[in-house]
């Protein structure tokens, strides 16, 4: 959602007994911003930079609803920053939730989402018909370079669109960056020129800065059209400069992201995923979908997919991309319930079937017929 000038956060609090919730809201706005009390700050500067407690209103069980808006100047257009006021300091104290944003549109522009989109992914692919495009994923750590890249080939031979990385490849001996990515795009090149299929293949960049830099450019000039984070890991700002600056589609991984789903603390997944991931410029965001080996509900599922394709200012929306123990029995469910501008990421179920090629055939024929129907 957007706003006017300000940038609004929706909160939910838990209040002790006895606490007073309009006590613990003031001590957001000011542990968000000047980080003193409100005597010790400039009038000036407090009439400027102190957050403003908009509305408070109960919840059950001693918890409130209550919405702060910020001055827009306090970010300036600094990832880091944002998040040191959506859930910086306060992050340390106990029961804050934090449940919604309103953007200001010039902040949502300076931030600049997405640079593919969903319409670019799928002109990436070559995916013109209106269907969900197939993902999956490279394992388990431990193959070598040319093992994964046989994975690669059969994948692509099956007509894959996107063949990533497991989040667990990294630069291990077993497989050292350099030649995976070099091996695995040459697999995915000769499986497409053999079919006249268009799958590509994103390695994971999971080294840090400077390395991540080099990393990005092996895989540029591996020829790769795109890659994947963890953004937790790396960095949100590491993934605002990839989309800007790599000229690559950009893919997040849900990685160490569950430190901030704790019960009444932390940040909602459809927050996180769906709007902080697709501001930074992910341009598909892997979250772990219902069902599966996680404990999300189909509700916030709904949510997350629902966050990454909405109207956000001038910012492009997002694939949705549910994995975690999708299995190819219930993709046809998964297609009805998500839409078509969705990307199933399935693995384990279809590694069980052995041969990967028959097996990934199989499922593209599926949700081609589905689509059709």
């Amino acid at each position: 959602m957007t706003s006017g000038e300000r940038l609004r956060i929706t909160y939910e609090l838990g209040c002790a007994p006895g606490e007073d919730p309009a006590a613990r809201a003031r001590d957001i706005a000011l542990e968000q911003t000047v980080e003193l009390p409100l005597e010790c700050v400039p009038p000036d500067v407090a009439a400027r930079m102190v957050g403003r407690v908009e509305a408070l209103a109960p919840l059950a069980e001693r918890r409130w609803r209550v919405a702060i808006s910020y001055d827009p100047a306090t970010v300036g257009s600094e990832v880091p920053q944002l998040l040191n006021l959506l859930f910086g300091n306060i992050s340390m104290k106990p029961a804050i939730l934090v449940t919604g944003i309103e953007w200001p549109d010039p902040l949502l522009g300076a931030l600049g989402g997405p640079r593919l989109g969903i319409a670019g992914i799928r002109a990436l692919c070559r995916v013109s018909e209106r269907r969900p495009l197939l993902c999956t994923a490279l394992k388990p750590v431990g193959l070598s370079a040319q093992q994964l890249a046989e994975l690669c080939y059969r994948f692509a031979l099956g007509g894959i669109d996107i063949i990533k990385d497991d989040h667990n490849l990294a630069d291990q001996p077993t497989a050292p960056f350099r030649e995976r990515v070099a091996r695995c795009q040459e697999a995915v090149s000769q499986a497409n020129g053999e079919t006249g299929g268009h799958s590509v293949y994103f390695p994971q960049l999971a080294r840090g800065s400077p390395a991540i830099q080099e990393d990005l450019a092996l895989a540029r000039e591996a020829g790769c059209r795109g890659v994947m984070v963890s953004p937790v890991i790396v960095g949100l700002d590491t993934v605002r400069w990839l989309a800007a600056a790599s000229g690559m589609a950009v893919f997040a991984h849900p990685s160490m992201s569950g430190v901030f789903f704790q019960p009444g603390h932390g940040i909602l997944p459809e927050i996180l995923y769906g709007e902080l991931y697709r501001i930074v410029g992910s341009d598909g965001v892997i979250y772990t979908n219902a069902g599966g080996r996680f404990d999300f509900s189909q509700a916030t599922c709904d949510a997350i997919n629902a966050n990454l394709r909405k109207p956000l200012g001038s910012l492009r929306p997002a694939f949705p991309v549910p994995g975690g123990g999708v299995d190819v029995a219930r993709a046809p469910h998964w297609v009805e319930r998500y839409g078509v501008d969705t990307i199933l990421l399935i693995g384990g179920s279809l590694y069980a079937q052995g041969d990967l090629t028959r097996a990934s055939r199989r499922l593209v024929d599926t949700i081609r017929r589905v689509c059709d129907a």
